[in-house]
């Protein structure tokens, strides 16, 4: 019955995004930028960060509904850190928004998971890099299986695992095993590509291409297999797409701040209680120089509803002091 109920309410949001645009489909939402591990490919995060007061992000929650905002995602750092983390959630599906979560697994215990049942958690993401942990990620599924098993047992929301193939990762084969059990347990499994320890995106070399096209064929069971964009990404390719950055898709920082994604921080830069239609109506016009090569499979994801209409423009021509110095494209 939780089940069907949660379905009901992401269909319906998904139904309400193919008819209107005037509205976000998700916002990625920090409600701290603190983590307790520190992934080297990652530029998401510090060890000292306080937490985002509660009635700060209950503001900014309510204004995403106030948007119309379809899905709120909490991600981090690591949101688990936030002592508040369930009030938040709560005011999320309080607002009727479907509510998400991104986290690397280390601090869930059964109690825990029974606490966001209660809060009305609908659904939550853990990356997987790899079997046994290295210098480069310590989220390995040697450390993370128990938790799993865990999510098994007590999890009344939809949990998928992504693993991962490129940059750093030393043995591809992980992906596969991690998407295996991952389904084994009754989970979706999905693959993501990493940059390098430098940040740059690289091609695929054979045996991750391998890896990651029998990884696809697993993804049948996933609710974020609407990736082909990825092929291209293996080989180095190009893709030719409408990125609706800031208008179907926020990130907004732990500052309040919205931009286009968790790798393009630095504009539009508006607060988001700032934040209006005619903004969502720009940026949804707006034509992003870093779509091509980007790796950012959710932002993708949410502007394939808007694929086929609306054609873009290049955005205006913006002051170094306004952007360039403050942009990165990495994933």
């Amino acid at each position: 019955m939780v089940a069907l109920s949660r379905g009901i309410h992401g269909w319906s949001k998904i139904a309400w995004g193919f008819l209107a645009t005037d509205h976000p489909l998700l916002a990625h939402l920090i409600p701290i930028r603190r983590c307790n591990l520190a992934c080297k490919y990652c530029n998401e995060y510090d060890d000292f960060s306080k937490p985002v007061p509660t009635d700060l992000m209950f503001q900014r929650v309510d204004k995403l509904g106030a948007l119309g905002t379809s899905v709120v995602t909490i991600s981090g750092g690591e949101p688990l850190l936030h002592p508040e983390l369930d009030e938040i959630i709560g005011r999320i599906r309080k607002n009727g928004i479907v509510a998400g979560m991104i986290t690397n697994g280390y601090l869930l215990m059964p109690d825990r998971i029974e606490r966001l049942n209660r809060v009305g958690l609908e659904w939550l993401q853990i990356s997987i890099d790899n079997v046994n942990p290295d210098e480069v990620s310590k989220k390995s599924l040697k450390v993370l299986d128990k938790k799993l098993q865990m999510l098994a047992d007590y999890a009344d929301f939809h949990v998928n695992i992504n693993s991962v193939v490129g940059g750093g990762v030393h043995n591809p084969q992980d992906a596969l095993t991690i998407g295996k059990r991952a389904l084994e347990l009754g989970f979706s499994s999905t693959i993501g590509i990493i940059h390098d320890g430098d940040g740059q995106l690289q091609p695929l070399g054979d045996e991750e291409r391998r890896v990651y096209h029998q990884m696809k064929n697993l993804e049948r069971r996933s609710f974020t297999r609407i990736n082909s964009f990825q092929d291209n990404i293996a080989l180095g390719k190009p893709n030719q797409w409408r990125c609706r950055a800031g208008a179907r898709y926020l990130y907004i920082c732990e500052d309040g701040l919205v931009h286009y994604c968790s790798q393009q921080r630095g504009y539009p830069g508006i607060p988001l209680e700032k934040y209006t239609i005619e903004d969502i109506r720009r940026e949804y016009l707006t034509e992003k120089s870093c779509a091509p090569h980007c790796t950012v499979s959710c932002v993708h994801q949410v502007s394939i509803f808007d694929a086929w209409r609306a054609p873009q423009k290049p955005a205006p021509v913006a002051s170094p002091e306004s952007r360039a110095s403050e942009l990165v494209q990495i994933e």
